[in-house]
Formats: C-alpha cells, structure tokens, sequence
C-alpha cells in the first residue's frame, strides 16, 4: 500500500494560502474602480481615446473578462483541490497569478487615455486565463474526472474569446469584439449555472441540518437532481446562446430562453424548502438563481413589448454575474476560513439588497424613466456600495489565518 503524505504548505501571508482570498479581495476592489471610471467616462468626464475599441465594449470586457473570470479563478483554484485532490497554488505560483490579472486590469484601465496599453492588456489576459485553465486540466487529467470536462471546455472556449476579442481590437473589427463579448457572457452564465447545479442543492441540504449556532435542527432532506433536466438545461441553454450569437428571428430567441427559464424554474422549485429563510447566504443564492431565471423570461417577452431586448441580457448578467458571485463569494470566504456559514456578518444583508437595487434601477427603471444615465448613475452606485460593505466586512478575515489554524 502507498500513502501520499502532502508537504504541508506554506505563504509568506495568510492572503496567498488559497485563490479564493487574493482573487476574491481584488475582484471587489476592481469591481468598485472599473465602476467609478464607467461613471467618469459615461459622463464625458474622462475622454475615450481607443480608436479601434469603444466605450462600451470596453466597459463590458472588464465586467467580464475582469471582474467575472477573477472571482472564477479564485472559486476554481480552491474548490478544483477538493474536486480532485491535487493541490492548488498557493504563495509565490499564486501570487504569480494574480498579478498578470493585476497587471491586465492595469492596462485596459489606462487604455482609453493611452491605446498604447492595449498590447500589454492583451498579452496579460491571454496568460492569466493560459494559466488558471492550466492548473485546472492538469487536476482534471491527473485524476482522470471526465465529470469535470463540461467546466473544462468552458475554461478553453473562454481562452478562445480572449483571443478574438484581442484580435478584433488589434484589426479594428468590432463585430469579432461584439462576438467575443457575447460568447463570453453566455459561457460565464453557464459556468455559473453549472457550479450552481451542484452547490445549491448540497448547500441547502447542510444548511437545513442545522441551526445558526451549529446544533442539529432536525431537518433532513435529500433535494433531486434530475438527469433529464440537467441535460434539457445544457441544450436549451446552448440553442438560446447560439440563437443570440447568431442572431436568428426574435421568436427563435424567445421560445429557446423560455425553454431554459422553464426548465431552471422546475429544478429550483426542487431545490427550495421552507427553512432557507433562516440562512441569509442559502436564500441569498437561491434568490439568485430565481432572478436569473426571471432575467431568462424578460429576453422572451421584452421584443414583444416594444423594449430594448439589450435590458434582458443586463438582468441576466447582473444576476448571475453580480448576485450570484457576491453572495457566493461570502459564503466561499467564511466556509474557508474556518468561520460559522450560517451567521454571517450583518453587513451581508444590506450589500445584498443593494445589489438587487442595482438590477433593479439599471433593468427596470430604464422602461420608463427619460433620465436614463441619472438612473444609471444611482445603479453604479448601488453596486459600488454593495462591494464597498463586502470589503469592509470580508477583508479582514481574507487577509488573516484560518481560525482553526488549518492550510486554507
């Protein structure tokens, strides 16, 4: 018999012990900055100089390939090691890392003044993702999960986006961007679904179980994963993207994300018990989850009603992009600390609520209201505020050792 006996790791700060806590921390402090220059730009206070790139490509790649790709890169390099065992980087790799996203986030910031960064931008994206999609296949490989190649080629066709929204900036072609951008969203959106597939339902089983101070509660419960539904998911969800990418007749578009809103409602109906309401990061989530289908219903009916269909994709990115990963993160960042899941901090409410303002005001209010950048001006400061109280009541904890005095 063998044993493998990991060498116990070892930081030069408690920050570079797992991806979660640097990628998590700077994803929320990016989120606040990138928002604020947004504000400044759509307001004429700062000037846009980027020939071959407009503002709002600009302003939807770093939402994406920014802030969205951070927070999964922190979530995957420290829950790939329980998926498959094999060890993530920590210290020195990790940091490593974390600056080419830095580095990258740098440069697109000064490219509107400077379109020289563009290059550098560029070549930093391109291997940051090389990099976090390399850990994760060589875990997956190692340990031969074919279970885990659905997450996988979602890491590489986002490595494909990268690149073609890259070259569409370099040859000035801004419908390769449009593509990039568009392709981007939807695989975000499908990673997210699929890391949702399966937490939620086991997060809400454990949560269930017990009471806020750890006791046993006395409710078990085993929530249903169905194969049917999760396949009809993938392939709705599939059609409906490439129906948009493809930009095919308006009624293919609507039946296609009513299918994929259909089918999340059912498995989320599920999922659901009464006690959630109990655990603000269980109804947090689910809650999510429910506004992304709602987001998926307001794609169908918005070109029927006369609407700008573009507010349906917004719901759906500040659902899954925004509500989902913030209240993931908090859960992500107490469970691996050694931290209580089930009492988090009290700012965790109101930077949630805020952040359903934020959708709010940027989908809804817009139908009807004439001042559409004063009401956009009030939902980026509902998000800046939303990231501001996750800072202040995460940071310390993500910067400080575990509580149990574990790796992690």
């Amino acid at each position: 018999m063998i044993i493998n006996i990991d060498r116990p790791q070892k930081s030069i700060h408690p920050v570079l012990n797992l991806g979660f806590r640097i990628f998590f921390l700077g994803s929320a402090i990016f989120a606040i900055i990138t928002m604020l220059l947004w504000h400044l730009v759509l307001n004429g206070v700062l000037t846009f100089h980027g020939a071959n790139l407009n503002p709002v490509y600009w302003h939807a790649h770093e939402m994406i390939f920014g802030y969205a790709l951070a927070v999964i890169a922190g979530f995957l390099l420290t829950a790939v090691k329980a998926w498959t065992g094999v060890p993530m980087p920590s210290n020195w790799r990790l940091l490593a890392i974390f600056m080419l996203w830095a580095l990258a986030r740098i440069c697109w910031a000064l490219s509107p003044a400077l379109p020289s960064m563009q290059i550098g931008a560029m070549t930093a994206d391109v291997l940051f993702w090389l990099a976090v999609s390399a850990v994760v296949v060589r875990a997956v490989l190692l340990v031969r999960q074919t279970r885990q190649m659905g997450i996988v080629a979602k890491l590489l066709l986002l490595l494909v986006c990268h690149c073609l929204f890259d070259a569409g900036v370099w040859l000035g072609q801004s419908q390769w961007q449009s593509t990039a951008l568009y392709l981007a969203l939807f695989l975000v959106i499908g990673v997210v679904f699929t890391i949702g597939r399966r937490v939620l339902p086991f997060f809400i089983e454990k949560g269930i179980f017990v009471n806020q101070d750890g006791t046993p509660s006395g409710i078990v419960v085993k929530l249903p994963n169905s194969l049917w539904l999760d396949r009809g998911s993938l392939l709705a969800f599939l059609g409906l993207s490439l129906s948009v990418l493809l930009h095919l007749d308006a009624w293919i578009v609507s039946i296609l994300a009513s299918l994929t809103a259909i089918i999340h409602a059912k498995r989320l109906m599920g999922w659901y018990h009464r006690a959630i309401w109990q655990k603000p990061l269980l109804w947090s989530l689910y809650v999510s989850f429910w506004v992304m289908v709602l987001s998926l219903l307001l794609m169908a009916i918005l070109p029927w009603l006369g609407l700008n269909s573009s507010l349906g994709l917004h719901a759906l990115a500040l659902s899954g992009i925004g509500m989902t990963t913030i209240a993931m993160m908090a859960r992500v960042s107490l469970g691996h600390t050694g931290r209580n899941i089930h009492q988090p901090p009290k700012l965790f409410v109101w930077l949630f609520v805020l952040m359903i303002f934020c959708l709010l005001l940027r989908v809804f209010v817009p139908m009807w209201a004439d001042d559409y950048v004063r009401v956009l001006a009030y939902s980026q400061a509902c998000w800046v505020m939303s990231f501001a109280l996750f800072l202040w009541a995460y940071t310390k904890m993500l910067i400080s050792p575990r509580i149990d005095g574990i790796m992690g």
